[in-house]
């Protein structure tokens, strides 16, 4: 969800109420960090279809999802898991 291309929440009321979704909100595409508030903010918008409880959060996809990778440091990866770890706790909890 880094571009307008992604598309918005909507599909999410599609989903079976017994399954969880993960939703891939942090870019693995560039080193710049994301801005914590923002991305609580799309988590909060996933919740117009789906509970928090059913809710994840994770990268977009893998850091090498390409042949020649992305282009990021190894640093800026465990930044980027970091960030993801401290949003998830302050969205979730322990």
């Amino acid at each position: 969800f880094d571009d307008d291309r992604s598309g918005g929440f909507e599909p999410l009321r599609e989903v079976s109420p017994n399954k969880k979704v993960v939703l891939g909100l942090i870019t693995s595409k560039r080193p710049e960090l994301e801005d914590k508030e923002v991305i609580k903010e799309r988590i909060n918008e996933a919740t117009k279809y789906i509970p928090l409880d059913r809710l994840c959060l994770s990268p977009q996809c893998g850091f090498a999802s390409c042949e020649i990778g992305n282009q990021l440091t190894e640093e800026e990866q465990w930044a980027k898991l970091a960030l993801v770890k401290e949003i998830a706790h302050e969205v979730w909890g322990d």
